[in-house]
């Protein structure tokens, strides 16, 4: 690919800790005024950062090399059991009725997600709708309350160096925060034909995407979407949608329900050096037109291929990908007038924008559709269970009046074995209250059945422990999809 680095995006798999340089020429008192004062604002603004968790379905695996492919990649065997996976992204509020930004790559093909708040309160999200190509997802929840909501800041008056903090959730581990700098603007890391974005050393990582970048009058700037390094962590090479972009496709979602941008029918590309020099131009500027549509608002204005695009209205676009924003940002029906270079002249050529054709942009940028699993709950939850001998019981160091019931067996892709249960584990409470059999599990299963639960809570000692004790889970009862 030409690169060593791999590009990521931020997400799979709560003391926030910010560091923020202060100038050398600041004396003692006057930075501890100057700390408190951003510690102050942090405090504010934690209460608009959500983290996100989810649950999607993976793709079926491709057939290993030398094995019979007896089945399509795109449908595994109705007795097969989807492979469900749990991710963990962030967001945070626009709206206080309960609008959240996140990134689409967080939400994508996701069919349960839950919204974590700074206070630990969780509700349930769903999404509304979504750019595929700008990475930019509306996620809605109902809090039954205003919530706390950010405010947009200006990305395009940011400098190179500009002091700058995210928030988010970092591997699943809580709201953190980190601060650094702009590092750079303007970077195309060729993840879509529109790249502008912002480059950061505030440490962001997995887990991070969706997240705010906030400048230091607690605005968001940017929304944190992709680091790139030689490893899958975090190297100081972290890259932000800027709010300028996000929030077009923010408005434009909220209003129409997907991204309707101007389109005139062309296609651009850079005046290399190389281009320049073949042109007689004495610099590489402007994007030089390579196909121009029939009948597209390009075509009837007289552009031709070849034109060199030197300005769009009253900007000078500093390369191809901003000229394309600029079209996209225009208000369906607006004139532009556009300088261009033909036959080493220079022509005004107005064109009236026109709405890019929803059924072409769609086909590239309509999310993809969500996958719900097919999982019915059995009444055995999965499990398989035993008395628990009492050799097994000196051997977990359990107390002489501690009951409990061993789990012999846990069927893959049940929802015990998507929590972390496994064979070897002890139920010792089942809506706690201490079980000692089999059947007094399954009694306090149907129990919970019986009041029309969603989940049913145990208290396992599992038999591999990262941490000593046990541990609460809450197993799904009800049917996941009909």
């Amino acid at each position: 690919m030409g690169r060593f680095q791999a590009s990521f995006r931020l997400f799979p798999p709560v003391a926030a800790i910010v560091a923020v340089l202060a100038g050398a020429a600041v004396c003692p008192g006057r930075a501890d005024d100057v700390g408190a004062n951003k510690s102050e604002l942090i405090r504010g603004l934690l209460p608009t950062v959500v983290n996100i968790s989810v649950q999607k379905v993976e793709p079926p695996k491709p057939t290993a090399p030398g094995e019979p492919d007896t089945v399509s990649a795109h449908q595994p065997p109705a007795d097969t059991a989807p492979d469900v996976k749990g991710f963990v992204g962030s967001g945070f509020v626009i709206d206080p009725s309960g609008l959240i930004v996140t990134n689409y790559h967080v939400v994508e093909g996701a069919f349960q997600i839950t919204v974590t708040f700074s206070d630990g309160s969780r509700l349930e999200g769903k999404t509304l709708s979504a750019s595929r190509i700008a990475d930019i997802a509306l996620v809605k929840v109902e809090a039954g309350h205003p919530l706390p909501a950010a405010h947009w800041g200006n990305s395009d008056a940011l400098q190179v160096g500009d002091q700058v903090f995210a928030m988010g959730n970092p591997f699943g581990l809580g709201l953190t925060v980190t601060a650094g700098i702009v590092s750079a603007l303007n970077r195309d890391i060729q993840n879509s034909p529109y790249d502008n974005l912002i480059q950061t050393d505030a440490m962001i990582n997995h887990g991070n995407s969706g997240g705010p970048l906030f400048d230091l009058q607690g605005n968001v700037v940017a929304v944190d979407s992709t680091i790139i390094s030689p490893t899958t962590g975090s190297v100081g090479l972290g890259f932000a949608i800027p709010s300028s972009s996000a929030r077009f496709v923010v408005d434009q979602l909220r209003r129409y329900g997907w991204v309707r941008p101007g389109w005139v029918g062309m296609k651009v590309q850079p005046v290399t050096p190389e281009i320049a020099q073949a042109f007689g131009m004495a610099q590489p500027e402007g994007a030089i037109v390579a196909w121009v549509l029939p009948d597209g608002p390009a075509k009837r204005a007289g552009l031709a291929i070849g034109d060199v695009i030197l300005r769009y209205g009253d900007r000078r676009p500093t390369d191809e990908r901003a000229l394309l924003r600029a079209i996209a940002h225009t208000p369906v029906g607006d004139r532009a007038t556009l300088l261009v270079r033909r036959d080493r002249k220079e022509l005004q050529i107005p064109v009236t924008v026109a709405e890019w054709p929803r059924n072409q942009w769609e086909a590239h940028d309509a999310p993809d559709p969500v996958q719900v699993p097919k999982i019915a709950t059995p009444p055995d939850l999965g499990l398989t269970l035993a008395p628990l001998p009492s050799a097994e019981k000196s051997n977990l160091g359990l107390d002489g009046d501690v009951t409990g019931v061993l789990v012999t067996n846990v069927a893959p892709e049940s929802d015990p074995a998507h929590r972390g249960m496994a064979s070897g584990d002890v139920i010792l409470r089942v809506q706690n209250q201490p079980v000692a059999t089999p059947a007094e599990v399954w009694a306090g299963v149907a129990a919970a059945r019986a009041d029309k639960r969603d989940f049913v809570v145990m208290l396992v000692l599992p038999k591999v422990r990262d941490v000593p004790g046990p541990k609460w889970l809450p197993l799904q009862l009800t049917q996941q999809a009909n």
